[in-house]
Order: C-alpha cells, then structure tokens, then sequence
C-alpha cells in the first residue's frame, strides 16, 4: 500500500494521520510493513480488552462462519449466537438491566439510548454534560459538549440542554420536563474526569425524583477498563438504559443498549420503533460473548486495578503533573500541548503507540490491553521516562 494511494482513495480523518502501514498484529504488538513492531498502549482507543487477534475469539468467529453469516434485519429470526450474548450480557449486568438490543456502533447505541428514553418517558428534552461524547452521528453530536466540534453541523437535534459534570448546582436543571440525562461514567475526551463526591448517586436521585431515567455511556468504561465489569460499579449507581461499544466485541464493531424489560419493551409498541439491519450480527456476536466469557475467566477487570498500581508506582516524572483516571483508562497530564505531542511523537518513532484525547491537548492516552504482560508494560514505561529525560533528543 502507497501512503500516497491511502490519501488518494479513502476519507481523512485529519491532515497528520500516525500512517503506520499494518502488516499483522497480534496481542499487544501491531507490525508494520517494514517488520517493526509496535507495542501498543491504546488498544484501538479501548476497544482490544483482549489484544489483538486472541485465539479464542477467532476461534468463536471461524465456528459460526461455518454455520452462517447474515440471515436476516434484526429481530425477525431467532438467532443462537445473538441470544448468547444476550444473556451474557444479563449475567454480567445488575438488575434490572436484563434486555439488550445490539447495534452496530457506540454511537447506534447512543442514538438507540436517546430514542428509548424519549418513547418511554413521553418527553423531549434531554440533558447532556459540557465537554462529554457520545458518538459523531447527528444524534450523539447533539449531546456532545464541545461546541468547535458540532458548529459545522448545525442544526442539530434541539431540546437538548447542558450542565457542567461534578457540578451539584446544575442538577436543578433535571426537572419533570426531562426525558433522560446521558453522561459518561468518566468523562473521556475531557481528560478522564471521574465522578465526585457521590455525584452519579445524587444525578440519579434527581431523576427518579423527576420521572427522568439515567443514561450511562460506558462505551469506553466497561467490561473490565477501570477495575470493574462496568465503569458503574465503582460508584453505587444503576443506569435505567446502558450504553456499551468498543470492548464489547473484542476487535469486532459492535454497540449495545441495555435497560429493564419494562422500558425496552416500548421499542415494540408500535412495531419498528428502532430497527437495524446488521446489528445483533451472528458473527460479531459470537466474537463479543466469547470476548466477556474471557474478560471474566482471566479476572482482566482485578488485573487491571493491579496493573494501575503498578503503572502509577513507575510513571513518575516532573513533566507528568498527575495520572487521571482508574484502571487501565489513564491519562498522563503533560505541562502543555507540545510536551504532550512531542511525547507521541517521540514514542512512535520509537515503536510505542500512545494518543490524544479530544478536548484535554495535555493529555496522553494510555489504554493498553487489559492483558497485556508487566514485561510489556516496564518497556512503554522505558521509553515513556527517557523520552521526557531527553527533551533535546
């Protein structure tokens, strides 16, 4: 592949593309067309709990390949695979989040989620957080809370009003005029912002006082990133209505709504009130459920607690001014922008994959597998501390 050819033939995200022509990955290592290898420390923007091309999950993939592939939209025909995950996902989840819809994207669940809680409710205004996101379509746009990203768009979907995350006094803003509050478990494009001091309690406290539900987007956060199977288990709250993705399908594209019986039901009333015709697809489906059956068998979610200590004990370094966030969903703040794109930068060159984060130009992702080995992680930590040694080099 020419990088010219790439630039030529398919759509640019932006003018400075990393560029590493992929060969093969495999665990945590991604290769280039040269041989070089890559330690990977983003794990596809947290989308490759297990790595990259874990056996079992192409294992999963290659058996239901041989029994069929697409059959038919979503909903119509009684699949095994996807009623496999379904229930996974029930054995996994509190009560009473036991029915999951699944689509194709975080972002298809964002715009699932938001539908949902307007049908169920009966009402149309939704409250989002400033500086949050959910997803680039045009509905996840219209609560995200960056406005440089969505004034190329507008208009966008109106009813929409926001609040500042962690910030109690806003919560007046929840009234009985509300049909659903959607918030990141941690916020992530901000900079990996956690709840404090009881705030999810207290946001879903409002709600119920409201007849509002909860939304939680735990499209980064879940199956095992922060210590937990789901980002809001470190925090004494229940979503009504679940967001999932990334994670999810252990390097397939897959997202998923989950709520109670009672509210998901009113999909079905009348029919087709959200359809799809490639979510809940046998194959990624198969992938995902193989991928949580893992995720729980390896105990990833404790190792990722442990592998956090052990991060946070090594990464110690004047320029890194704090480590946000839990588990495996960290982020080094740097002094500004340019020590922080120098770090990238640097680290690339050097066969370590690291990346930003939208909204916060200081932060560095670190996102790794959550199995990655400690011999791995002692070599990104290496190259991490001697590129912020050398700032000449």
């Amino acid at each position: 592949m020419k990088k010219n050819d790439y630039v030529r033939f398919l759509a640019q995200t932006g003018p400075s593309p990393m560029g590493i022509e992929v060969s093969r990955a495999e665990g945590s290592y991604i290769y280039d067309k040269q041989g070089k290898a890559y330690l990977d420390m983003v794990a596809g923007v947290s989308a490759l709990p297990l790595g990259h091309r874990h056996p079992a999950v192409e294992a999963a993939v290659k058996k239901q390949l041989e029994r069929y592939t697409h059959v038919m939209v979503y909903g119509e025909f009684f699949q095994d695979a996807t009623l496999d995950l379904a229930k996974e996902m029930a054995s996994v989840l509190p009560p009473p989040l036991s029915v999951t819809y699944p689509v194709n994207s975080g972002t298809e669940a964002t715009e699932a989620a938001l539908k949902l809680a307007k049908k169920y409710t009966g009402r149309m205004k939704i409250i989002a957080a400033r500086k949050a996101y959910h997803g680039n379509t045009q509905g996840a746009m219209s609560v995200m809370g960056y406005e440089p990203r969505k004034f190329p768009f507008m208009p966008l979907i109106p009813g929409i009003e926001f609040i500042r995350f962690n910030n109690e006094d806003d919560l007046q803003k929840i009234d009985d005029s509300v049909a659903g509050v959607i918030l990141e478990t941690i916020q992530g494009g901000a900079g990996f912002i956690e709840p404090e001091n009881d705030y999810l309690k207290k946001v879903k406290q409002r709600c119920e006082q409201n007849g509002a539900l909860l939304i939680l987007d735990e499209i980064q956060t879940g199956f095992g990133r922060t210590g937990k199977m789901f980002g809001f288990e470190n925090y004494g709250v229940i979503p009504d209505i679940l967001i999932t993705g990334k994670a999810l399908g252990g390097g397939f594209p897959i997202g998923a709504v989950s709520a109670s019986y009672e509210i998901m039901k009113t999909f079905s009333q009348p029919p087709l009130s959200h359809i799809t015709t490639f979510g809940g697809h046998p194959v990624i489906n198969a992938a995902a459920a193989r991928t949580l059956r893992i995720i729980q068998k390896e105990k990833l979610p404790e190792q990722a607690l442990e592998k956090e200590k052990y991060l946070r004990s090594k990464l110690r370094h004047r320029l890194i001014r704090e480590i946000r966030g839990k588990g495996l969903m960290l982020a080094m703040i740097m002094p500004d922008k340019q020590t922080a794109d120098r770090l990238i930068l640097k680290a690339l060159e050097q066969g370590l994959i690291l990346f930003w984060l939208l909204y916060e130009p200081r932060a560095v992702r670190i996102t790794p597998p959550l199995n990655i080995s400690y011999r791995d992680l002692d070599k990104a930590v290496d190259i991490i501390l001697n590129i912020l040694d050398n700032p000449d080099k």
